[in-house]
């Protein structure tokens, strides 16, 4: 759906140089696109179409996807490799697809049983396909690479619950497209993850209880995991798989990434099919990749992306760039450099420490000053992060980038009020009405969005749809004016208007004796996830914070994972016992 250029225009020059996709497609054309899937949205057809095979069968390979050259890296234990450092040696045969899923699967019997990152763990299909691997020919980049799968992704003959009542007893007989397109790749479906109830929030059963747990802070249940794709960073930061999907609807790939020290990518609306995905909002929900690295997070992302048939967003996309060679460092004269010249623009608030609070009066209660010491906590808290991000933009100002302020669009706090963020809630109601007319108590504790999705007029959600589009074309007009990417406090705006978001660690910080990742989130123009790969392959190329991992949690009180069964873990979680 680009649009056609002259020879000899800017844009042209800039696709013969090489240019990030933000600079060689008219973003104009985004805008269109954004007008036309809330139209289409509107008829309340859309989001129950995505839960039916697509009559027209996708391309199941997609882009092409040229691995990089990684050497085999100083670990004993493979389950420890980055994606590109496992499928590399597996290609060079200095690593067999069983050894790995081996490795993966002795941590998920140790470990899982105290971080409950999944619900469903397919051990023996998983050792059947690695077999399979070593004794048959190379099906595809990620040949033997073992992957966790959010729990509302179909996976043939694998139950997909999405940790809801409502599909307690379901079991798939196709895979959703985007697991389609990495199994057609070689990858290996190790299980699949906890998750939010219906993606709502942090993992926890249909009715509340707490799951999964933050792989950094395993023995304080306070500590989230980040949601809704919990179980997914989980699993990969405790290095029990080495990559992991995720959707994003309100933050659900960006905060667990950032809450658990990995490079997460929610890409541009329509980038991957949602087709076989549990829907949450049509015109909001992004699959994307949950990963230790950008280099991963790209070859994650082109295995996953592509035009699909079965969803029309995917339809008239610009192509796929090479989002491997946009994730490979640059060197300039032997000093780490920006791929691209790059303007990163800094919203107001984004540096501010917060003050500190007054201190109670001498003669406060008790509970006043527990108050004060949490309020205390909490801007300590703050100020260490804003001091991190600090540090992070003039790193990227030595490595070549160009910082600039930039103000907040007009209306900028109404357009992503919570009243119009929650105009899609309509959405989520249409394809779940006759479980509402049936028995609303199969929602569990995610009931209440569903009952006012129901309630919202037409007249809101229409006129929510047009300040969408003002959102967008403001954002797209006065926000990008003076830069290129733009760093973010909250993922909220740019899910609302579909624009592709990164997240990655950039330091950490103590909160109570618990050593915690601490991440930032960079937005781009539509289709700009080349540009945003590159800046996070440039920061990791002068850090080390994306190799940290945490402490293997104490297992001694908690039972192994193989020991509650594939099955009855399942119903487990699923019934919320």
């Amino acid at each position: 759906m680009t649009r056609s250029v002259t020879t000899g225009s800017p844009r042209n020059k800039a696709i013969a140089e090489g240019a990030p996709t933000d600079r060689t497609v008219d973003r104009r054309d985004f805008l269109r696109r954004a007008a036309a899937l809330g139209a289409a949205a509107s008829t309340g057809a859309l989001g129950s179409t995505l839960l039916r095979p697509s009559v027209a069968a996708a391309a199941a390979t997609g882009a092409p996807l040229r691995m990089p050259d990684t050497a085999l890296p100083q670990e004993a234990d493979p389950a420890f490799f980055s994606l590109a450092e496992a499928a590399a040696a597996i290609r060079r045969r200095e690593l067999s697809a069983s050894e790995l899923v081996e490795a993966c699967l002795a941590r998920v019997e140790r470990y899982d049983g105290a971080l409950m990152a999944f619900n469903t763990v397919v051990a023996d299909e998983a050792r059947a396909a690695a077999r399979a691997a070593d004794s048959g020919p190379v099906r595809g980049a990620l040949h033997g690479v073992p992957l966790a799968i959010k729990d509302n992704f179909f996976t043939a003959g694998v139950p997909t619950t999405a940790n809801s009542h409502i599909f307690a007893d379901f079991v798939p007989e196709w895979d959703a497209e985007a697991w389609a397109r990495l199994r057609a790749r070689g990858a290996i479906l190790l299980g699949k993850t906890q998750m939010g109830p219906l993606a709502t929030s942090r993992a926890t059963t249909p009715d509340g209880e707490t799951t999964t747990l933050n792989a950094w802070a395993p023995s304080d249940p306070s500590i989230s995991p980040g949601g809704s794709s919990s179980g997914s960073a989980t699993a990969v930061a405790a290095r029990m798989a080495l990559s992991s999907t995720g959707t994003q609807t309100g933050g659900s790939i960006t905060s667990p990434s950032m809450a658990q020290g990995l490079t997460g990518l929610k890409p541009t609306m329509g980038r991957v099919s949602l087709r076989g995905i549990i829907p949450l909002t049509y015109t909001r929900d992004h699959p994307g990749p949950l990963a230790r690295d950008a280099m991963d997070a790209a070859i994650m992302l082109t295995a996953m992306a592509g035009p699909d048939a079965g969803d029309p967003r995917t339809l008239g996309q610009p192509p796929l760039p090479d989002l491997v060679t946009a994730a490979t460092p640059v060197l300039r004269g032997g000093t780490p450099r920006l791929r691209w010249s790059t303007r990163i623009g800094v919203v107001p608030g984004y540096l501010d420490a917060p003050p500190e609070p007054p201190a109670p009066a001498a003669d406060a209660g008790e509970e006043d000053r527990r108050i004060w010491e949490r309020r205390r906590a909490a801007a300590a808290r703050e100020a260490e992060s804003v001091a991190l991000r600090r540090a992070m933009l003039d790193t990227f100002a030595q490595l070549g980038a160009e910082i600039v302020e930039v103000s907040l669009p007009a209306d900028w706090d109404t357009l992503t009020s919570g009243d119009f963020n929650n105009v899609r809630l309509p959405e989520r109601s249409e394809p779940f009405l006759e479980v509402l007319r049936d028995d609303v108590r199969r929602f569990g504790v995610s009931l209440s969005p569903w009952i006012n999705g129901l309630l919202l007029p037409g007249t809101a959600y229409l006129r929510g749809q047009r300040a969408k589009q003002l959102l967008l074309r403001r954002v797209l007009d006065d926000l990008f004016a003076d830069c290129d990417v733009v760093v973010q406090a909250s993922p909220i705006p740019f899910d609302i208007v579909g624009l592709p978001l990164i997240t990655f660690p950039i330091g950490h910080r103590v909160d109570d004796g618990v050593t915690l990742p601490v991440g930032t989130i960079l937005g781009g123009l539509p289709w700009a996830e080349d540009r945003l790969l590159s800046l996070a392959a440039g920061w990791q190329a002068v850090t080390e914070w994306h190799r940290a991992r945490p402490e293997d949690p104490a297992v001694e009180a908690a039972p192994p994972a193989g020991e509650r069964g594939r099955l009855e873990v399942w119903e487990v979680d699923a019934f919320g016992e």
